[in-house]
């Protein structure tokens, strides 16, 4: 059977993403994966210098997806099939361009943890992102932006005379674009992934990727490396030694407690694998050129925090997940220096592994990784996937043939603005969309168009040379609005208060800015002046707002918690009532808002009442990883211990 590529629709429960916030994300991302200043200084020197290279300082331009719920209805979602007589190869395009399923044909198996369900939960860098399958992580420390973003895709002639998947698109993070290349050559038990990260930039920019594998927990995973760098919730980094600490073996991901990370140290010169095979001895494998160095085991853990969680990103019963993952760096706290006008690119494999398995299962475990990798040279000598990658390179620039799928318009706009020559990866003009015409405006006239209604403002572009547009540009409301999001950005905090400031004086909409102004305040300290412009700011939204549309729906929701949490910060518990009687009803039903619904009853000293929430039940649909809010509310309210739907929690 020759290989194929086709289009396809896969039918999932899914959860809506709903509206994306319309708030500029100026405050930090959580840094549910840093790792202490103290700790740093006990690190091998380059571990430490890319531990300190370039931290995200927010994560725009991109906006915050937390308009989703957790009410599932069966969905359709666009894929590409990839086939040949061994494997079968499903991509969904639409999100984040992830391997939903890897099913060997011969023997019947998936490879992969496969998702039953669609359901988006606050992982990603900027909120929605879900299990399952393999994703591709660009950008900064974190799951990427993109989770639940669509990719460009098309046809692209393959090395062997065949055809291959191409998925592109422009990293908006690191104005980084980037390609992943899925071929499956026609006798291959083996799919190979050709990757290639660009910076098309006159200057250096930080480089994040880790290639992240779902897997079924009830598996042994195994790398060649007898030593990791263990990372939980306390934020250390310490060497441990593999398989076993602290009494137990922690390459079966049930046997420990908690959720961890687990970054093998592979010695330099050895071959990178890491491989996830069950009690028979069957399982998966993923190798790569040298390049991408770093191997990882997460582990939710076998407590009730981790099986909640379990329980949260898929359903009940199907079981849980590991995750084998690949990256560039030793660890996920890293990143990477690419240099001005270079790039990244190597090669990976993924494919069925059967081992012996009393070996892989046993105690020796010098014996079970090199049993392990004496089948993975077997099934796929190392000088394969080194031959894949010299025959591969030439192709990344192949222009693609049928478009399969199409992603966002941002790349076209960066290249419109700098004429950048990317072969392989066009990205035409025709993308381009009513995000990115003001900008196109910004570009060719100098000037920050003024809405012509009114509305929640669209997106800021915040790199320097958008940067420097605005400051250029004519001082009105709307860019005023836009280069304070840009300066604050940047790190100018006083300058972005200024143009924020004169913007305000002259803007029809105030709320934006009022917001951002209350931003900067409770950002510096200055609660109760936070809390005054909050207030303001959300009855200058009521007052604006023309229907209840999403996009108006998505701001009040967004703009009404703020407000709650900065008034009920500084005691105002009355206030507080006034703006939650202004949220519209949908809003007050969802989970967050009935959690602060309990925070707001609590302070108004109706505890009953407060307890009463958790006891009719909610879910807080949009949970941050390593959010402890829920159990801090339930410990205010009664010295029960934490009822088991509402634990999360990540540590003891």
């Amino acid at each position: 059977m020759a290989t194929t590529v086709r289009r396809d629709v896969l039918t999932l429960p899914a959860a809506g993403l709903g509206a994306d916030n319309p708030l500029p994300p100026l405050r930090p991302p959580a840094r549910v994966h840093r790792v202490g200043d103290r700790d740093r200084q006990t690190l091998p020197r380059d571990m430490a210098r890319q531990l300190a290279y370039e931290p995200l300082r927010s994560v725009l331009p991109a906006r915050i997806r937390d308009g989703y719920g957790r009410e599932r209805t069966p969905t359709d979602f666009e894929t590409i099939v990839i086939e040949n007589e061994r494997l079968r190869v499903t991509v969904l395009p639409g999100l984040g361009g992830r391997i939903h399923s890897l099913h060997h044909k011969r023997t019947g198996r998936e490879l992969l943890y496969r998702n039953p369900v669609f359901q988006p939960a606050a992982f990603a860098l900027n909120g929605a992102w879900y299990s399952g399958g393999v994703e591709w992580n660009i950008g900064a420390t974190g799951h990427t932006a993109l989770s639940c973003a669509p990719l460009h895709a098309a046809r692209v002639s393959a090395p062997d005379g065949g055809e291959m998947v191409r998925l592109w698109e422009w990293e908006r993070l690191r104005d980084t674009p980037f390609q992943v290349d899925l071929w499956l050559p026609a006798d291959s038990d083996f799919l190979y992934v050709g990757v290639r990260v660009r910076n098309p930039h006159e200057k250096p920019v930080p480089v994040y990727w880790w290639s992240n594998a779902a897997v079924p927990e009830d598996r042994r995973v195994l790398a060649p490396a007898d030593e990791a760098w263990h990372h939980d919730c306390t934020h250390a980094l310490r060497k441990v030694p593999v398989p076993e600490h602290d009494g137990v073996d922690r390459t079966h991901p049930t046997r420990g407690e908690f959720s961890a990370d687990y970054f093998y140290d592979v010695p330099e010169g050895t071959r990178p694998w890491i491989a996830a095979v069950d009690a028979d001895g069957h399982g998966v494998v993923q190798t790569s050129t040298p390049l991408l160095r770093g191997r990882k085991l997460f582990v939710w853990g076998s407590g009730p925090g981790g099986r909640r969680w379990q329980e949260w990103l898929t359903e009940p019963g199907t079981g849980g997940y590991a995750e084998i993952q690949a990256g560039l760096a030793r660890t996920q706290q890293e990143h990477v220096r690419l240099d001005a006008e270079s790039e990244f690119a190597w090669m990976e494999a993924y494919g069925p592994l059967s081992v012996a398995p009393d070996t892989a299962y046993g105690d020796d475990w010098a014996a079970a990784r090199n049993e392990v990798g004496a089948r993975l040279a077997e099934a796929l000598p190392e000088r394969a996937v080194a031959a894949a990658y010299e025959r591969w390179r030439p192709y990344a620039d192949t222009e693609p043939g049928e478009v399969l799928a199409t992603g966002s318009g941002w790349g076209a706009l960066e290249v419109l603005r700098a004429g950048y020559e990317l072969p392989g990866t066009p990205f035409p003009e025709a993308t381009l969309g009513p995000e990115q015409e003001p900008w196109r405006e910004l570009l060719h006239s100098g000037a920050v168009p003024e809405p012509r209604r009114v509305a929640p403002p669209g997106p800021t572009l915040v790199a320097r040379h958008w940067r420097d547009m605005l400051e250029t540009a004519p001082a009105r409301p709307h860019a005023e609005y836009h280069l304070g999001v840009a300066q604050w950005h940047a790190g100018d905090l006083a300058q972005a208060v200024r143009s924020w400031e004169r913007g305000l004086a002259l803007a029809p909409s105030r709320w934006p800015l009022l917001r951002c102004l209350a931003v900067a305040d409770r950002e510096s300290g200055h609660g109760e002046r936070a809390a005054d412009r909050y207030a303001e700011a959300f009855d200058d939204l009521c007052a604006e707002r023309r229907d209840d549309g999403a996009a108006w729906v998505a701001a009040t929701a967004a703009l009404g918690s703020e407000a709650l949490d900065a008034l009920l910060a500084v005691g105002r518990h009355e206030a507080a009532r006034g703006v939650w009687a202004r949220l519209h009803p949908g809003t007050r039903t969802t989970g967050r808002f009935r959690l602060i619904e309990a925070r707001l009853l609590l302070a108004e000293g109706e505890t009953a009442a407060a307890l009463a929430v958790f006891t009719d039940g909610f879910e807080v649909a949009d949970l941050r990883e390593g959010e402890e809010t829920i159990g801090q509310v339930w410990a205010a309210l009664s010295d029960d211990p934490l009822p088991g739907s509402y634990d999360f929690r990540r540590r003891p």
